[in-house]
Parts: structure tokens; C-alpha cells; sequence
């Protein structure tokens, strides 16, 4: 396989170093890397292949000679300086928010929709981590049986927000440690990250209510799933809930499909599905986690049941690594089929 030039921007971040760590594992073949930061995290290293390489400043010059950019900088970041890697020759491979919904811009999720990464212009988005997920246990059933709705209620880990979320929760809970009544800490929760106290308790808000009442997270799942899967008539309802769990998203999904399909055909479907392993013996307690799901590359499904309420209804429990398949994962499965 050819040898490229890959850059990471946002190497320092969570994303970053997961991107590092997943390039090692997959034996990606990389001839040279480039790491790219803010200015802050000029003159330090990080370690890839058994060696140190220095992280270098951010500009508009700094992807000469790059095939790959693998970016997980933030939305502003990369609608500022992606225009100059696609200029220098570079495809990019955008873990932010900025070019999602861009009709030039591919949406992908490799398990669903992979022959939409050639229509690229020099830019691919990678989906919210929450979309990601779920599409990709829900697509052999789409196409199995039509999907006409979709109810999805989840339950985010703090790590999509970032490491210094990861550290409120950390510290919020050694507050909680040893006490009798968690409703009375020793000293004031005084949250900087978060609206409100996380530890030991859920928010029903990420990121900005819009003014449908929805929240921006909530409507992304709507229209990047519409995208994703090639079809605006699928009707999804979203609620997206911050929970004290440090990594892996879970998802309570509830599905409407055209055509009848049962919970055993389900099962079968998604025991033959790519980037699916499928945990559904409740009677001996057995169901995805996020325990189960953290550092892991699939996405875990279980809890399948028919939903008597409807017509032809199924309810699952969809678990995932949020930094893994969410992010850094998806990014690279792209640049593969670049390659």
C-alpha cells in the first residue's frame, strides 16, 4: 500500500491522540506526520512510533507536501485553514461541526454510506459522535426494512465535550467521596464547564437550545441522519442527555419501519453487520455498557425488542466508544479508503 504524508491538526486534544494511537494500531502507512497545534503547545512533543515528534503551529503554510489531514481543531479552526490544505493538495478529513451539512461536502460513516467518499472536493466530514452510532445499526435495518421514524433519547459521556469536562466530572465526584447524603457535599459545587453539578446527575441540555426547542446536538442527529442514509423522509425525534460517565455514549433508540420486521430478524441482521457485535441475552443480564464500550473500535447493540405501541416498531440499546468510533475511528476508516 502507498505511504503517505498525513498532518494531524488538534493533535494535542482527546481526538488527537486518539488519531496517534489508532494510526499505530492500524499500521496505517504513514511516510511522514505532521503535528499540528495551537501556539500554546509550541516546542512540546508527543510520541508516535516510538518516537517524539515535535508539534508545530497551526498556519495556513503548514500542509505543503500533505495527502491527509485528519482535523479535530473545532469548526472555527477548520473552515479558517482546511480552504489552504485543499489548496495545497491536501484531502481532508474534518471531525468538526463546520462542513457537515454543505451539500459539497460528503457526510460518511463508512458501514453505510462509503461510495459517498469518492464525490469529495477535497473535503469529508466526519459526523456528530451520537449520529454516528446509531446509523450504524440502523442502517442494515433501513435497508432491510425501510426505517420511517426514529425516537432516539441519549445519554452522552462527558468526554464529548472535551478534557476539561472529564476533569469537573473527576472533581466533582471526590467531592461526593465518603459522604452519606450526596445531596449534601462538604463544600459548594461550583460548576465552570457545566450549567449545573454532573457528578451524580443528568443534564437534559448539550450544546445551545434553538428555537424550535430543540438543542443544537439534538437537530444535528436529525439532519446528519437524513444525509448519512440518502434519505430526507426518515422523521427522527432527538433528546440529547449529558450523563456522569466518563467515556462511550448510549443511545435508548425506538424505530418505525415501513415494512414489518422482527426482533429476530434484527438480531440476525446485525450479526452479520460491519462495525456491529451484538450483546442481547437479557435474561442473563447481558447488554451493552459503556463500561463495555470504552477503548473499543464496534458499536455494541442489545436490548432488542418489538414495540407493541406501533405498527412495526423495534426498541434497542445502541453503546459506543464517543473518542473511538465517534471520532478518531470514523476519520481514519475514510483515510483508508482514500488510500
Amino acid at each position: 500500500m502507498k505511504k503517505v504524508n498525513v498532518a494531524i491538526m488538534g493533535a494535542t486534544g482527546a481526538v488527537g491522540n486518539c488519531f496517534l494511537k489508532i494510526l499505530e494500531e492500524r499500521s496505517f502507512p504513514i511516510n511522514k506526520i505532521r503535528l499540528l497545534a495551537s501556539e500554546r503547545s509550541k516546542g512540546k512533543t508527543l510520541k508516535f512510533m516510538g518516537k517524539e515528534h515535535p508539534i508545530e503551529v497551526l498556519t495556513h503554510d503548514s500542509f505543503k507536501d500533505i495527502d491527509i489531514v485528519l482535523a479535530s481543531a473545532g469548526a472555527s479552526r477548520s473552515m479558517e485553514f482546511l480552504p489552504s490544505a485543499v489548496a495545497a493538495g491536501a484531502v481532508c478529513v474534518d471531525n468538526s461541526s463546520a462542513f457537515r451539512m454543505d451539500e459539497e461536502v460528503p457526510l460518511v460513516v463508512p458501514e453505510v454510506n462509503p461510495q459517498d467518499i469518492k464525490k469529495h472536493k477535497g473535503i469529508i466530514a466526519n459526523p456528530n459522535c451520537s449520529t454516528i452510532q446509531m446509523v450504524v445499526a440502523l442502517c442494515p435495518i433501513h435497508k432491510a426494512a425501510k426505517i420511517k421514524r426514529i425516537v432516539v433519547t441519549t445519554f452522552q459521556s462527558v468526554s464529548g465535550g472535551g478534557q476539561k469536562k472529564i476533569t469537573e466530572l473527576w472533581e466533582q465526584s471526590k467531592i461526593f467521596t465518603g459522604r452519606a447524603h450526596f445531596s449534601v457535599p462538604c463544600i459548594p459545587i461550583r460548576p465552570t464547564e457545566f450549567p449545573y453539578q454532573i457528578a451524580f446527575n443528568l443534564i437534559p441540555q448539550i450544546d445551545v437550545f434553538m428555537d424550535n426547542g430543540y438543542t443544537k446536538e439534538e437537530m444535528k442527529m436529525v439532519n446528519e441522519t437524513r444525509k448519512i442514509m440518502g434519505d430526507d423522509s426518515i422523521k427522527v425525534n432527538a433528546t440529547c442527555v449529558r450523563v456522569p460517565v466518563f467515556y462511550a455514549h448510549s443511545e435508548s433508540v425506538n424505530i418505525e419501519t415501513e415494512k414489518y420486521i422482527s426482533a429476530n430478524e434484527v438480531r440476525e441482521l446485525l450479526l452479520k453487520a460491519p462495525g456491529v457485535r451484538l450483546i442481547d441475552d437479557p435474561m442473563n443480564k447481558k447488554y451493552p455498557m459503556p463500561v463495555d464500550a470504552e477503548g473499543k473500535d464496534l458499536t455494541l447493540v442489545g436490548r432488542i425488542r418489538q414495540d407493541d405501541s406501533v405498527k412495526n416498531g423495534i426498541s434497542m440499546w445502541v453503546v459506543a466508544d464517543n473518542i473511538r468510533k465517534g471520532a478518531a475511528l470514523n476519520a481514519i476508516q475514510i483515510a483508508e479508503y482514500l488510500i
